[in-house]
This record gives structure tokens, C-alpha cells and sequence, in this order.
């Protein structure tokens, strides 16, 4: 009897099983593929051009309005930025006292230069980029109460090379003081001769030193202004032949390149040699200046190498 109970069991439990509906099995698990880096949205914001400008000093961004009240200056690490020539001519002259002297001379392919571009297509590519004629600007302006003569150098057009229109208009700036009795104060910033014109370029640094010597016979001063970079024939002709040479911080002032004297000389140069800093040092120059300071610092120079001729003029 208990045999037969436990065999109708099973059979139930069998019947059971066999009517209960079977679980569908699920689905292999599926995992998302990568997409391709060129598929995926960058998420670094683009920075519009013209607006932040990044200090190669210090490496800071800096919104370019802040940069340009700061006369281009870094304001974190004080790194001096290059800066146009009537950019440095607004920041020291009172305002609409300016007179720019010969604005229109223009350089002559005297030589018919040719190369990659001919010398005519080169100028005529660097007027319309920088809107200057020639890599210097000269006039006559006020500094506080003095008028000065006043020429800048633009290094943005061809590397600030002196060629024959460059050594002219500081003749004829230099020559235009001594008539009439006033300082001279030259900015330069230059990579040196303008090899377009040979020779012709090459006579400038001596024109500009005698009309500076005329200069110098009157007694009148002659402020010397170094940027960076001061170099070659102009660093070895007018630029280095002022009653006061000052520099701006850091900037680079010699006549030829570090690279050209280490392969010459053979030997290692010194830490920060060529900088304003080392010449600083070694009694090459007689002050540095930030640009900040640069007005103020000019009409103390101005009041001091000035001061015997007010005198004289006063009792005469």
C-alpha cells in the first residue's frame, strides 16, 4: 500500500513538471561599444582670437583689454611685451602735441633686390600690415612741460632694420633739435642694418653719429632708449652713444647674437649674457626702466640734463 502511494506521487509530480510552462532564457549580456575619438565632443572650449593673450613668461592668460591699460605689460610676472611705435609714442607724449615729421619718405629698391620676394614687394606687404611707411616714427612733442624730439622704432616692420629711410628721418630729426635747442630721445629696437640695401643701409650708422656729434657740440642732452631687441648696426652706431642709455627689463642688447659669439669665441657666455640686466651689471647701460615708469623716469632724467640751460636762459 505505501509502494503504491509513493508511485502516484512521482507520476504527479512528473505531470506537473511537464504542464508548468518553461522560463524563456535570457538574453546574452551586450555591453556598449567605445565610440571612436573622432565621434566624441571635446570638451575644451575654443578661446575667440583678439581677446586672451598668454604670457610666455609665465604662461598666465590675460584678457588682452587689462594687457593693453597695462601698456602691454604682464601683470602677474611683469613681462614686457612688444609694443608698436605709436604705441610708445601715446604713452609718453601729451596728448595731441605730436607733430610727426616726415611721414611720408618711403624706401627705393635702389639695388633691384630679388630673392624669394623682391624688396618692393616686402615693403609694400609690411606698409599695409603695420599702416607705417618705414620702421621708425619721429616728431616733435611734449613730456610734461619739456619738448622733446621724439623718434620710435617699430620692430614689426622688417625686424626694425635701419635702411636709408630710417637713418634719414633720425638725421633729419637729430639736425631739426639742434637747430631749434631741444633733448633728443631715441627709442630703438631693431635686428640691425637692412641687408636689401647694402652699403646704403650700412652709411646710416655713421650719418646718424655725426649728426649726433653736431648734437652733442650745442650741449644739448640725448636720451638713448633700448628694447627688446637692440641689436647690431644700430646697437653699434646712435643707439649706444647717449647722454644716458636706459633699457626696458629683459630685453636683449648687443651687436651680434649669442649664437654667432659662442661659435666664434668656443666658449660657454655667461648666464643672461646679451639681457639688459648683465649690462646693467657690468656698467654697459646706466639704469633700467619698466614702461610704466618710463614718463615719469624721463622727465626726471629731462629736468636734471636740462637744468644749466634753464639757467642760463633765465639770466639771460
Amino acid at each position: 500500500m505505501a509502494t503504491t502511494t509513493f508511485t502516484k506521487k512521482m507520476l504527479s509530480l512528473e505531470t506537473a513538471e511537464a504542464a508548468a510552462p518553461q522560463q524563456p532564457s535570457p538574453p546574452p549580456a551586450t555591453f556598449p561599444k567605445k565610440p571612436k575619438l573622432g565621434q566624441t565632443k571635446s570638451r575644451k572650449r575654443d578661446i575667440p582670437e583678439g581677446l586672451w593673450t598668454k604670457c610666455p613668461k609665465c604662461s598666465v592668460m590675460i584678457y588682452d583689454k587689462e594687457l593693453d591699460e597695462n601698456l602691454k605689460v604682464c601683470l602677474h610676472c611683469g613681462h614686457h611685451f612688444a609694443i608698436s611705435a605709436r604705441e610708445r609714442v601715446h604713452s609718453l607724449v601729451e596728448t595731441c602735441s605730436f607733430q610727426e615729421m616726415d611721414a611720408d619718405l618711403t624706401s627705393v629698391d635702389v639695388l633691384e633686390f630679388t630673392g624669394v620676394a623682391s624688396y618692393t614687394a616686402k615693403l609694400e606687404e609690411y606698409q599695409k600690415s603695420t599702416g607705417l611707411k618705414d620702421a621708425a616714427i619721429t616728431g616733435i612733442g611734449k613730456i610734461d612741460s619739456h619738448r622733446v624730439a621724439l623718434g620710435a622704432m617699430d620692430f614689426s616692420f622688417l625686424g626694425g632694420s635701419m635702411g636709408s629711410v630710417v637713418g634719414e628721418k633720425l638725421t633729419r630729426l637729430i639736425e631739426t633739435a639742434t637747430s631749434k635747442g631741444l633733448p633728443i630721445i631715441i627709442i630703438s629696437t631693431s635686428g640691425g642694418a637692412r641687408m636689401y640695401e647694402g652699403m646704403f643701409s650700412l652709411m646710416q650708422m655713421a650719418k646718424t653719429c655725426g649728426a649726433l656729434a653736431y648734437h652733442a657740440r650745442q650741449k644739448l642732452p640725448y636720451i638713448s632708449v633700448l628694447t627688446n631687441p637692440t641689436t647690431a648696426g644700430v646697437m653699434a652706431s646712435f643707439a649706444s652713444v647717449g647722454d644716458l642709455i636706459i633699457a626696458e627689463p629683459g630685453a636683449m642688447i648687443g651687436f651680434a647674437g649669442p649664437r654667432v659669439i659662442k661659435d666664434t669665441t668656443q666658449s660657454e657666455l655667461p648666464p643672461g649674457f646679451q639681457t639688459a640686466e648683465f649690462l646693467l651689471e657690468h656698467g654697459l647701460i646706466d639704469a633700467i626702466v619698466a614702461r610704466k615708469e618710463m614718463k615719469e623716469r624721463l622727465c626726471a632724467y629731462l629736468d636734471f640734463l636740462t637744468e644749466g640751460r634753464r639757467q642760463m636762459a633765465s639770466l639771460g
